[in-house]
């Protein structure tokens, strides 16, 4: 099996996956655990994952209880050492055979650290994953609306509690909800361009920003109703788009779960767990917003907050899992805003 990068590199390995082809964007993360977590979030739409830690595989896949959508999300995977005997008390089967079951190929026996080596130096690129047969043409997921492949069609709620809630589903992780669940809320999980007006939650999600443009016209009208609004992820880069800001493609992204973040107003820096290839430019945000976090390592936008509304949002995840729950306490105070609003 082969790994071929648009650059005309090429890495060969044994695969362990689907017996089929993919192509995509290839990406690196650089988490320890949390693999089966990764993979079945959303914001992996369309892209070959390389994980930099070499061992994986080692504690199986679990039912899905625990995975953040109902499928594997990833087009492709890639890993240094694949471990076939695995041993946890929650698993059902091997990683080999949840990615044969989704038709997701996978490859390992490559050095990982000389790819990630490459997508440093020259940032994310296109590539395929050839099981049988020629190449086919590279594919580059970021010119579709990936969000509207992922997300939901339905209308869905949570809970009956009086403070309501709608979530804007982009391609959201499961812990979003888990996280907003509590005996006082009602979770409204609507599609990506559903018709909302209430209090938000904007969810992570795949691609690139701008092709949400439903989504951010939407976030618009709320605004206008000067209601609570939490941004995740994604949802940074929406809630910016909507506020009259710019967003851009990172060189190669943030993805892993320890990713740290400084807290503009206190200069606490909290580790995080992050998937991201966009990110918002902090020049074009309008005089009454600023941001709230930056990434400790490249300075770039990790949150951004209005002056004077109740309008904030991350770049990272603070449902954590896989990850950190540093920065939970995120979702409390968005609730304690939506509890000021008496929403």
């Amino acid at each position: 099996m082969r790994l071929i990068l648009q650059n005309g590199t090429v890495f060969e390995g044994e695969s362990f996956g689907a017996a089929s082809n993919a192509a995509g964007e290839v990406v690196f993360a650089t988490g320890m655990t949390g693999y089966v977590e990764a993979f079945s979030d959303p914001s992996f739409a369309g892209q070959i994952v390389v994980l930099t830690y070499p061992l994986i595989g080692n504690y199986g896949v679990p039912d899905k209880s625990t995975w953040e959508s109902e499928k594997m999300q990833i087009a492709g995977l890639v890993v240094a050492n694949y471990s076939a005997t695995y041993s946890h008390h929650d698993a059902v089967q091997s990683l080999a055979q949840w990615c044969k079951a989704s038709g997701i190929p996978a490859l390992h026996g490559v050095d990982t650290r000389a790819i990630t080596k490459v997508l440093r130096e020259k940032g994310s690129t296109l590539g395929q994953l050839i099981t049988s047969g020629a190449p086919g043409a590279f594919f580059d997921p970021n010119t579709e609306n990936l969000v509207a492949k992922v997300s939901p069609k339905e209308v869905k709620t949570y809970g009956n509690g009086p403070i309501k809630i709608i979530f804007v589903d982009c391609g959201a992780k499961e812990n979003i909800v888990r996280s907003l669940i509590r005996p006082e809320t009602t979770i409204v999980r609507v599609p990506w361009n559903y018709d909302f007006s209430k209090a938000l939650v904007l969810s992570n999600g795949p691609g690139d920003p701008t092709m949400c443009g439903p989504t951010v016209e939407n976030i618009k009208k709320t605004m206008a109703a000067e209601k609570p609004i939490l941004g995740v992820c994604l949802g940074n880069q929406l809630l910016a788009l909507a506020a009259g800001a710019k967003t851009y493609k990172l060189p190669y992204g943030h993805r892993g779960q320890n990713v740290p973040c400084t807290d503009v107003e206190t200069g606490r820096c909290y580790i995080t767990s992050q998937n991201h290839g966009f990110v918002v430019d902090e020049s074009t945000l309008p005089s009454d917003w600023k941001p709230w976090f930056k990434n400790a390592n490249d300075r770039s936008n990790e949150g951004i907050m209005h002056a004077s509304k109740p309008w904030r949002s991350v770049q990272f995840h603070p449902e954590a899992n896989p990850g950190p729950t540093d920065t939970a306490w995120i979702f409390d105070r968005f609730l304690a805003d939506l509890i000021a609003a008496k929403i």
